[in-house]
């Protein structure tokens, strides 16, 4: 049986024309029976890198034996020159995390997807220790499972206070080695509290990009290997039905 966490996450690529831009990582999130496709903004709208794509596909299982099974779901950006995703924004500014509703209807009923829930995430900012082990799920470097289509764990860790907001804004750091592609993925730790439990993950946030210093000296230094991921609990405010934040246009 394929482990649920692997059918929590999803290659996106986005589009611009017809012309393909760049390759990502989705995964979804799932609330009062609505369903969404959750990854950076940046994936979606770039203003310092002039990306500006208007469509993304989705690569989705049919088949619980079949993993070869696929149907690939191509999702607009913009309707009537609105954006029909959702970007976060709090008190300090833009959030790097996006959300796009997927119609139910326009999925096949035999999709197979293991949607994380409001109850996975992390809602205490207790019991997350400095160190703490975490994965992050996705496909870096657009690396993946090509014959099964599923995306890779990497291991990380918590590298600054969980609970802080590093630098005043709403991410956290990791230790960990990643790569581009990996934009959106869900950064997980496995749950303790529930024993049995199909989805045993806490999804405490979701993977920006790097984190670097503008005075690194690029010839003696290697890079920090420090990542940041936005808390995952701006989820709730991005799927909450009234929510009114969009993109930058």
């Amino acid at each position: 049986m394929t482990e649920p966490l692997l059918l929590s996450t999803t290659r996106l690529s986005t589009y611009l024309a017809g012309r393909l831009l760049t390759a990502a990582t989705a995964f979804f999130f799932e609330r009062d029976d609505r369903l969404y496709a959750v990854t950076s903004r940046h994936v979606l709208h770039d203003e310092p890198s002039a990306h500006f794509p208007d469509r993304v596909e989705l690569v989705l299982h049919v088949d619980t034996e079949n993993l070869r099974r696929t149907e690939v779901l191509s999702l607009p950006l913009y309707h009537e020159g609105k954006a029909v995703w959702h970007q976060g924004v709090d008190s300090f500014g833009e959030v790097d995390v996006a959300v796009l509703e997927i119609d139910r209807t326009v999925i096949s009923p035999d999709t197979v997807i293991r949607p994380f829930r409001p109850e996975h995430l992390q809602r205490s900012y207790d019991g997350v220790d400095v160190g703490e082990r975490l994965l992050v799920v996705g496909f870096p470097l657009g690396f993946y499972d090509t014959v099964h289509h599923l995306p890779v764990v990497r291991h990380a860790i918590i590298a600054s206070s969980f609970g802080v907001r590093f630098q005043g804004e709403g991410y956290f750091l990791t230790d960990g080695r990643m790569h581009r592609g990996s934009s959106g993925a869900p950064v997980v730790m496995r749950r303790r509290d529930v024993p049995g439990d199909p989805m045993p993950w806490r999804l405490l946030g979701v993977h920006s990009g790097r984190m670097d210093m503008d005075t690194r000296d690029a010839a003696q230094d290697e890079t920090l290997g420090l990542n940041c991921a936005w808390y995952a609990d701006m989820l709730m405010t991005l799927t909450h039905e009234d929510t009114g934040a969009g993109a930058a246009q």
